[in-house]
Parts: structure tokens; sequence; C-alpha cells
């Protein structure tokens, strides 16, 4: 296990999205990587009970903009009146200028597009949890 991976291990990470399947591929890609506490939510209001209960539990919010219920970018803007500081990864097929500037406007902390490589993944992973303990740092 290589020096990067033993960094993000101990991440703890919710993933939200309403496909099944696509939660199982991102839980299998986080497990390769060696995070182990992973936790999922189908919609965005699932999520938002999840961590109302459970925020302490989270280090990162991995989620899909498109879903029933609550999509991604409702999920990030009501979280971020609660929780502003939870980095969120948001996951897109999107790439458009104005949907890129809404996500950033929202306060995302970073996104990743559609489909990704567990190796990319990874990588916004580390630059995530660098962000994350420059803050703890400051």
């Amino acid at each position: 296990m290589s020096k990067n991976i033993q960094s993000i291990k101990d991440l703890k990470i919710l993933v939200v999205d309403d496909q099944l399947e696509v939660r199982a591929m991102i839980r299998n890609m986080l497990t390769e990587l060696g995070i182990t506490q992973i936790f999922e939510a189908p919609d965005g209001k699932e999520a938002m009970v999840f961590t109302d209960s459970a925020m302490d539990m989270i280090d990162i919010v991995i989620c899909d903009w498109n879903m029933p219920k609550m999509s991604g970018i409702d999920l990030l803007k009501q979280m971020r009146t609660v929780y502003p500081d939870v980095p969120f990864l948001m996951i897109t097929g999107r790439s458009d200028v104005e949907s890129v500037s809404m996500a950033k406007s929202s306060g995302v902390t970073a996104y990743i597009r559609k489909p990704f490589s567990p190796a990319h993944l990874e990588i916004k992973l580390r630059v995530i949890k660098s962000k994350m303990d420059a803050q703890r740092v400051a």
C-alpha cells in the first residue's frame, strides 16, 4: 500500500446516489483504496437525515448530481447551510460552464466527471484530504 493511499484510508465517506449499482461501484473503488468507513444513502433526503444524526461520522460526501427527491446540487446547498465545511465531491456527467459555475457558487469542494477511474477518484480524494489537513493546521 502506497503512502498516498495510507493518507486517505481513514476517511469516513458518505456516498449518495440513487442507483444501487453506482453506489456499489464507488464503494468497491473506495475499498480498493483502503477506505473501509463507507456509508450510503439512495437520495439527498436520506443523506440529510443521516448527516443530521451522524455528521461526526462523516469526513467527505460523494454525491451524484442527478437524483430524484433531492438532487445533488440541492443537497449541497442544504448541507452548506448546516455543515459549511464538510468536503463535498460532486459526481456529474455535466461539464457545461453553467453547471460548473452553479456547483462552485453553491460551495462544492470538487467534482468528478462520469465515467471516472479509481485512480481519478483517488486523486480527487487526496486533494480534498490535503485541503482538510491544511485547514486543521491553520
